[in-house]
């Protein structure tokens, strides 16, 4: 079953390149959107993240987890939709929209129950930022093919 894909994502992020390269594989079609400049509202970003604690609803490796400076573990819904609001590198990627329901990050397995696969295999981990010398996530990888 193919399906459209609303995917907000980082441009240039290596892992929401495979996760779109992935999706397409199955047979899907993705509309890709940069979350960094999307107007979010509260209501909008918090359908994204449906039962997930508010400590899941972040991207841990943006700047400001990584140095302690924001705690999602202490933060309430609203302050946490106040914060990514203000700095979308804070929201964890990608955020995928299937029609009427939506979901935040990319386990493997939930997608696959959630949309379908197809048996497209991809051992990598899809959603912690690679790490590469000198590349903190924080801005886009040029040269990265879609």
């Amino acid at each position: 079953m193919m399906v459209d894909i609303v995917f907000y994502e980082k441009p240039g992020c290596i892992n929401n390149t495979r996760q779109k390269r992935l999706l397409r594989e199955a047979g899907h079609h993705v509309d890709a959107r940069n979350l960094l400049t999307q107007a979010w509202t509260p209501e909008v970003l918090r359908a994204f993240f449906g039962a997930m604690p508010v400590v899941e609803w972040f991207n841990s490796s943006a700047p400001d987890i990584k140095s302690g400076r924001i705690e999602p573990a202490v933060l309430d819904e609203e302050s946490a939709l106040a914060l990514m609001i203000d700095n979308p590198i804070l929201i964890r990627r990608p955020l995928m929209r299937v029609a009427e329901e939506c979901r935040a990050g990319f386990d493997s397995e939930l997608v696959e129950q959630w949309i379908g696969l197809n048996n497209v295999e991809d051992n990598e981990d899809l959603e912690s930022c690679p790490q590469q010398v000198g590349h903190d996530c924080s801005t886009p990888v040029s040269n990265l093919s879609e």
